[in-house]
């Protein structure tokens, strides 16, 4: 067994880049699971997808993102003030308690499957609910080691952990889908019947396969947790957790099992409880607006068809399945609404430690210049990529899912994509205010601006997606509605707490001219270039496409990057961050383009 020396721990900074790695692997691989499964399963069999899925998540956020941030802090800690016995017996009780949340919720999830299926999504969804349910009890054990390692400040467990989970859903969950669709169609061809049931023609068969596809693809996603779980519990057998027995022998126990399971839970309630409600509104769209979309169709169901009516034909979409269809387009838009906050998402996790530490000392300058460099830093990048992917909709679709049997699906997506790109920025800066209110230890204000927000949603998706003429097209709004009213409320509350006097310009004003060029830029120089080579008869279309995209993204980045230079829009403590920050600090500084 290692010893847990300073050489061996990892720097904040060698953590945070660590983990940030591991995020843009995993959020990589988690889109192209999405989209390749999305392509080939199609609209209808991402809905069912869709539809397991939200049911699965609050229950996996209380697992995943509370008590693993619970036990890290805890024993970092401890480790902290040298009470390595109370790490290892915190350790124990927390693995004794996740795996009996674990048991609870894969039991609860189970259980939950025939009403949630049959009074909610639809009688077909019963498999894909079952086909995950395992996953929670897998994921609850690698939150113990996960939060564990974390907490010693080792994150290359956590980071592997996630990528193996994240390559295995992939190739397991589409090469199972892949061989329940080709053997559906296999009989189908040979006897009109799919898996015993009798299908008309093809649609038919096509309606029976969507549910059942859905359910391999959902099998990944717990045998990735199974496999990820192994291999964290593997590095533990083998490597141990660094902690010498001359640490364990200078330190003593100061608490007993009861008191550090008192400890865990209220440390990890206000956590969970901000990501449980943050998901349980992600179950409430499930909820809502699924069963608004078959109000909708019930109202009028010519409109909605009409509305549709080449993307229907040309994917073979029988009756009953529309509202399924356009939920699934639906889900295939929300992947890109997650993509630049799921990678801006180590920023709140990096400020969180900050943040308590200016709070603790009563360093107002620390303070200041923690929420301005993460809002500034986070609007700096979340801005012009929300931007260029709401102006690129269309084109970017057209790539992932325009050669498939999916390509009906992109007029649908391309709308919704594109309002989700605008609020990128908004949807992006709600994680890291959370995390800087948690670290001032106000985490009852996410609380209730969640709740709050969640109830403007229900309403939202009621009036707008049940109404036929908005049906799919108007569930955005409610997504946005509720996020103005988090950040509002978490922004201000945290201002007033911390008496940070915000610049504005620098922090909101400057990133959003730099980005309105820069999706300007996008915009024409796409056009322009898709005309360009369009016109040069041996290109094909998607060439073109390919071509002009990535054309209008590089001269956005050149537009975006002059023009925040030029306005003097980055800081010197935003450089310094960087690999090598001090020398390009130094040279922005020598031409006055430091803000």
């Amino acid at each position: 067994m290692y010893r847990l020396s300073e050489n061996k721990k990892q720097s904040v900074l060698g953590g945070a880049m660590v983990l940030s790695i591991g995020v843009i692997v995993v959020t990589i691989l988690g889109l192209v699971y999405k989209m390749s499964m999305t392509a080939f399963i199609g609209a209808v069999g991402r809905g069912y997808f869709n539809s397991a899925y939200e049911l699965y998540t609050p229950i996996y956020a209380l697992s995943m993102a509370g008590l693993p941030t619970a036990v890290a802090r805890l024993v970092a800690e401890y480790v902290a003030l040298k009470r390595y016995r109370d790490a290892r017996l915190l350790f124990s009780v927390s693995r004794k308690m996740f795996i009996y949340i674990g048991i609870a919720g894969t039991m609860i999830l189970a259980l939950l499957a025939y009403p949630y299926s049959y009074l909610v999504a639809d009688p077909r969804n019963f498999s894909a609910v079952i086909a995950i349910a395992p996953s929670l009890f897998f994921c609850c054990i690698m939150s113990v080691y996960r939060g564990y390692y974390e907490g010693l400040r080792n994150m290359k467990p956590t980071a592997v952990s996630q990528i193996i989970e994240a390559v295995v859903k992939l190739i397991a969950g589409l090469g199972i889908a892949y061989i329940i669709m080709t053997s559906g169609l296999s009989q189908f061809n040979a006897s009109g019947t799919v898996f015993g049931k009798t299908a008309a023609n093809l649609a038919d068969a096509y309606s029976i396969l969507y549910p059942l596809c859905a359910a391999g693809a959902v099998c990944g996603v717990t045998i990735g947790s199974i496999l990820a779980s192994l291999y964290l519990i593997t590095v533990f057998k083998r490597k141990g957790d660094g902690v010498s027995l001359a640490d364990l022998d200078s330190s003593s126990a100061l608490l007993d099992k009861r008191s550090h399971a008192k400890r865990l839970i209220k440390t990890a309630i206000p956590m969970a409880a901000g990501a449980l409600i943050l998901n349980i509104t992600n179950l409430i769209d499930t909820v809502t607006i699924q069963a608004r979309l078959k109000s909708a169709i019930i109202k009028d169901p010519m409109l909605i068809k009409s509305m549709y009516i080449d993307a229907l034909k040309s994917a073979n979409i029988v009756d009953g399945d529309i509202a399924k269809y356009l939920w699934g387009i639906y889900g295939a838009a929300l992947d890109f609404k997650s993509l630049v906050p799921m990678i801006v998402l180590t920023l709140g996790v990096s400020a969180l430690p900050a943040m308590s530490a200016a709070w603790a000392t009563n360093d107002k300058a620390a303070a200041k210049s923690t929420v301005e460099t993460v809002l500034r830093a986070t609007m700096l990048f979340s801005l012009p990529a929300g931007i260029g992917i709401a102006v690129l909709a269309t084109p970017i679709l057209t790539l992932i899912y325009g050669r498939g049997g999916s390509a009906d699906l992109v007029d649908i997506a391309a709308p919704l994509v594109a309002v989700y790109g605008y609020a990128t920025a908004l949807i992006s800066v709600s994680s890291p205010i959370i995390n800087m209110l948690q670290g001032i230890g106000r985490a009852d204000i996410p609380l209730k601006s969640l709740a709050i927000g969640a109830c403007a949603k229900i309403l939202c998706n009621f009036i707008l997606v049940g109404t036929p003429k908005y049906n799919i097209q108007g569930a955005p709004f409610g997504s946005i509605v509720c996020y103005l009213i988090i950040v509002g409320i978490n922004l201000i509350c945290l201002l007033r707490i911390t008496k940070v006097r915000l610049n504005i310009l620098s922090v909101f004003v400057k990133p959003l001219i730099a980005s309105v060029f820069c999706g300007i830029s996008a915009k024409i120089s796409y056009i322009l270039s898709f005309k360009l080579l369009m016109s040069i008869n041996s290109i094909s279309k998607m060439i073109c496409t390919f071509a002009s995209t990535l054309i209008s993204i590089s001269i956005a980045v050149i537009v975006f990057a002059i023009l925040i230079l030029v306005l003097k829009g980055i800081s010197e403590e935003d450089i310094l961050s960087l690999p090598k920050g001090k020398k390009i600090a130094k040279m922005l500084d020598k031409y006055g383009l430091l803000g």
